[in-house]
């Protein structure tokens, strides 16, 4: 659209990950991979605890919540990845590219405070056992998931919102394979000060209060293990909240450091590798994680297929 000199975008193109055909055709099945199994491990996941009373408890019902997000983050973004991946047309629309940022900018956000949620159930769970019935209650766990999915598209519509207001008038190629912040906010034509100032404050609120309450009740869940006196008792203590403790290192480590920034970075192409860390291969690897250091979900799972595969 034609205003005076200028020309306002009403599209983008996405760069992607150019290179020969038979690398794209390489990577096309990688990523369908990686979709299909986050896809499918994050439902079993769901069905399992949904279908087995003895975990209907409220560290899974808060793991049922992250797995249906895995889902829906995700599929944010990796379908267009697919079909872009083999496609000649590379194009999306300025409204697609607005609601690709919202949709996953927001469930980043509500994982970020539902891992703390999570490190807080953890906190009960250890350091107040006998209290633990008590205090996480059922009523507790539906208004913490809830304020979890709330705040984090609460602050994702504030986000978007300023950047949508920006103008852009070209170029309009975004050097990654999805709609992020730094990318889109790279190729506005005015003054973007108010918009980066918005975001980087709301980043820090919704990245760095989660991360505070998570540290803070790991620091009490260590402290209560250390003072356990046998290490049979510390190293189970400990194995309830291992798979959740390493969770929350890879996801805090790669959004904080991309997320958590005063001024946006160019687009480089080392940061869309790390992109793909966060976007594609965390969700992959977190149903495994937890699964893996869980006893309880992971011998139901045995349990379950074994019995499946047992000859009558």
């Amino acid at each position: 659209m034609e205003d005076g000199n200028e020309t306002t975008v009403t599209e983008f193109f996405l760069r992607g990950f150019p290179t020969r055909l038979e690398i794209q055709i390489l990577l096309f099945i990688v990523f369908l991979i990686a979709y299909v199994i986050t896809v499918s491990e994050n439902i079993m996941i769901i069905t399992v605890i949904q279908l087995h009373s003895k975990l209907h408890k409220p560290m899974f019902f808060f793991l049922s919540n992250m797995s249906f997000l895995e889902i829906c983050y995700i599929s944010v973004t990796l379908p267009n990845l697919l079909v872009s991946t083999l496609s000649k047309n590379k194009s999306i629309s300025f409204s697609g590219c607005m609601a690709q940022l919202y949709f996953f900018i927001s469930l980043m956000c509500t994982e970020c405070v539902l891992l703390a949620v999570m490190a807080f159930d953890r906190y009960v769970a250890v350091c107040h056992p006998l209290h633990y019935v008590t205090i996480i209650s059922n009523k507790l766990c539906i208004q913490l998931a809830a304020a979890s999915w709330i705040a984090g598209f609460t602050v994702s519509v504030i986000k978007v919102y300023f950047i949508s207001r920006l103008s852009f008038c070209g170029p309009n190629i975004i050097n990654h394979f999805f709609c992020d912040i730094s990318p889109v906010l790279n190729l506005a034509c005015e003054d973007m000060s108010l918009a980066e100032f918005v975001d980087f404050v709301l980043a820090l609120v919704i990245l760095l209060t989660p991360l505070f309450v998570t540290v803070a009740s790991y620091l009490c869940i260590i402290f209560t293990i250390l003072k356990i006196p046998t290490n049979t008792g510390r190293q189970k203590a400990f194995s309830t909240c291992a798979s959740h403790l390493t969770v929350v290192t890879i996801f805090f480590s790669t959004t904080v450091f991309m997320y958590a920034r005063p001024k946006k970075a160019k687009s480089l192409d080392y940061f869309k590798l790390l992109s793909l860390l966060y976007a594609v291969f965390t969700p992959m690897m977190n149903p495994f994680i937890y699964c893996f250091r869980n006893k309880e979900i992971w011998g139901t799972l045995k349990k379950y297929f074994c019995y499946k595969i047992t000859p009558p």
